[in-house]
């Protein structure tokens, strides 16, 4: 059964006219719902991670700071969000419904997180929306536990994942894949394992060779056991964020192909949903959508 995990916090309040499209969050489920591509037995509630996973990505410092709300206002600044508690208990409850989801990814195959894909928060610090980072967690989890040896993380947010890039810099079991434009945010990049920058503009057919050569080349030499799939839909050429010229179609077609990849290989693969910031909010739920319906179709 496809496990998809998600929690009311999930959808967090926020100022008026913040650009963060918090309430997709909540649309997602419901349209899944709706749609019938799922069921409410699909869904489960994760609670908040423990403080000792956290510390497996994060310095303790910064968790300090963070959970007792002592940032600095560039620190608050730099992620994007109005710093609260109920905030670090969704970042925290985020986390562990990432975990879990890989948990269920090992019994079925795939497990999906309505959230996370917060590929932005570093070692010590947070930003871009991102305060913790769930990747890098949920990979942690995965090798200290032992369910995993060598875990590939693919990346095709709009926006390099530059905290994952960071905190596994010096981690030989971890491969950092990332595709994201050139010209975009973080303006310094961090290096990844392998970094793909695309140009303005970059449209569905070439995306789409870009990804099936080198993400192909890469599953034949990490030889991954887990794949952690961040599945930005800010590629869409409607993304006021984006900068680049997919279609729908591009996008569906980028996601059948990581999520068939994966199965044909039989590596377990986690998804979690990264950014979607196109002006018409039906635009970004239709492209998150059709991954489950992948799932759906591909693994049951």
């Amino acid at each position: 059964m496809l496990k998809i995990a998600y929690a009311p916090n999930y959808c967090h309040p926020l100022p008026a006219g913040h650009r963060f499209p918090m309430e997709k969050y909540e649309l997602l489920p419901g349209q899944l719902l709706y749609e019938g591509i799922v069921s409410q037995e699909n869904f489960f509630q994760p609670e908040q991670i423990a403080e000792k996973w956290i510390l497996k990505a994060h310095s303790k410092s910064y968790w300090d700071k963070l959970r007792s709300l002592s940032l600095s206002k560039s620190e608050i600044r730099a992620t994007g969000f109005p710093l609260s508690k109920a905030l670090v208990d969704r970042e925290t409850t985020i986390v562990q419904g990432s975990v879990q989801a890989a948990e269920f990814a090992l019994e079925f195959g795939i497990g999906m997180n309505i959230a996370g894909g917060t590929h932005h928060a570093f070692t010590d610090r947070g930003e871009g929306f991102c305060l913790l980072n769930d990747i890098a967690v949920t990979a942690h989890y995965l090798l200290d536990q032992k369910l995993a040896s060598r875990v590939l993380v693919v990346d095709l947010d709009v926006h390099q994942g530059n905290g994952t890039a960071e905190i596994f810099q010096q981690e030989p079991r971890v491969f950092t894949f990332s595709m994201h434009g050139e010209k975009n945010y973080p303006h310094r990049k961090e290096q990844s394992d392998l970094d793909l920058p695309l140009v303005d503009g970059i449209q569905d057919e070439v995306y789409l060779e870009v990804l099936k050569k080198n993400l192909v080349d890469v599953l034949e030499q990490f030889q991954p056991d887990f794949i952690i799939y961040q599945s930005g839909v800010d590629i869409l050429a409607s993304d006021k964020l984006g900068r680049l010229g997919l279609s729908m179609q591009g996008v569906k077609e980028r996601d059948y192909f990581v999520l068939n990849l994966a199965k044909s290989q039989n590596i377990p693969t986690m998804c979690c949903m990264g950014g979607g910031y196109s002006e018409d909010i039906r635009i970004i739920i239709d492209a998150h959508t059709q991954l489950y319906r992948a799932a759906q179709e591909l693994f049951f």
